[in-house]
């Protein structure tokens, strides 16, 4: 990591939100619009605007406390794809936890295929009746895909498996459109980024949180990777609309359940969607998993030395190791320049015990 490289933008919005955050950081925003809209063919970019209308209704029809504030935040930044924004869900992800030195840690990558995602990142720091936390999050952005707040516990989010109708790899589009009318149409519930900073505002510790990930009924499918600060607080929650199903041993995850289900894919890159199999889905998700799992080095080191292939690939935009008992979070943003692996695109932003609790 050279320091010509930008740093990561560390934002105080205890005292505003997620509101305050989109309008100090409206230049921020639109950059990351524009950025992110260059992944869509032209003629697909002036839809966005319709996106953002079938987004805004299903938020407004769900359980999400945080509608009101996408409201003001699109009405404040001015321009379309607020609302598509926060109603989009991450392609595939891969998440480990583990104890080092006595004390629990969380290292994952979120990969998403928009570009501008890693350049963009911003660490927030905000506060709810339990206390403060730091979000790793985009101005405009009103959940929390990976987090933690010190002294507490810090979790993050993998999108779970795709539910499948068939095995037939030309029908994953149809399996992928079908999900989304259902959730559109008859969802109901709170989306899973949202309950997850619902949890950091309302939970004062794991126990706390482990339960209202678990059992709060959600929109969609989605993987949970919790820790905590006590040696044995980690466990990774596998959730359905309903259900759930918690392991507190092999603490990683990518984007198929641990034991593989028929009806169930394993996520795929967007470059992979439309000629990988179904075999192919589940080895992709897998390798991640297990690459990361067997990672034998230790985390807090200058360089991210367990981002590498498989876990690093075309679509990753971000990498973070969080141990919220030493209130140590550190956070590097990638993007692709040219070559067929994604670089960093920022310095490593790494706040410790001192800073965390400024």
């Amino acid at each position: 990591m050279t320091l010509s490289l930008p740093a990561i933008p560390i934002v105080d919005v205890r005292d505003g939100g997620t509101l305050r955050h989109a309008r100090e950081g409206q230049e921020r925003a639109r950059a990351l619009r524009d950025d992110c809209l260059g992944w869509f063919p032209a003629p697909a970019r002036p839809l966005v605007p319709v996106a953002d209308f079938f987004a805004r209704r299903w938020l407004e029809r769900s359980e999400s406390p945080y509608v009101g504030e996408v409201h003001a935040i699109a009405a404040t930044l001015g321009f379309p794809g607020i609302w598509f924004l926060n109603g989009s869900y991450q392609w595939s992800c891969t998440s480990c936890a583990r104890e080092q030195d006595g004390s629990p840690w969380l290292a994952r990558t979120l990969d998403w295929p928009f570009p501008g995602l890693g350049r963009h990142i911003e660490v927030v720091r905000m506060q709810g009746p339990a206390g403060e936390f730091l979000n790793v999050s985009w101005p405009g952005f009103v959940g929390a895909l990976t987090a933690s707040a010190p002294g507490r516990f810090a979790a993050c989010i993998n999108q779970a498996p795709l539910r499948r109708r068939t095995r037939a790899t030309a029908l994953r589009s149809y399996d992928l459109v079908a999900n989304g009318l259902g959730t559109l149409i008859h969802a109901r519930a709170i989306p899973a980024d949202q309950l997850l900073r619902r949890v950091f505002e309302t939970c004062s510790g794991y126990a706390e949180a482990r339960r209202m990930l678990e059992v709060t009924p959600l929109a969609r499918p989605v993987i949970y990777t919790l820790v905590g600060v006590r040696p044995g607080e980690s466990c990774v929650i596998e959730r359905t609309e309903a259900d759930f199903d918690t392991r507190e041993h092999d603490t990683g995850a990518a984007n198929d359940w641990f034991k593989p289900e028929p009806g169930w894919e394993g996520r795929l890159g967007a470059s992979k969607i439309l000629h990988s199999s179904f075999e192919d889905a589940a080895m992709f998700s897998r390798r991640r998993q297990q690459s990361l799992a067997a990672f034998t080095g230790r985390f807090a080191q200058p360089n991210f030395d367990w981002v590498v292939p498989p876990v690093l690939n075309p679509a990753t935009r971000l990498a973070v190791e969080m141990c919220p008992a030493r209130g140590s979070l550190r956070v590097v943003g990638y993007e692709m320049a040219g070559g067929e692996l994604p670089v960093p695109a920022t310095q490593v932003c790494e706040i410790g015990a001192e800073r965390a609790a400024a």
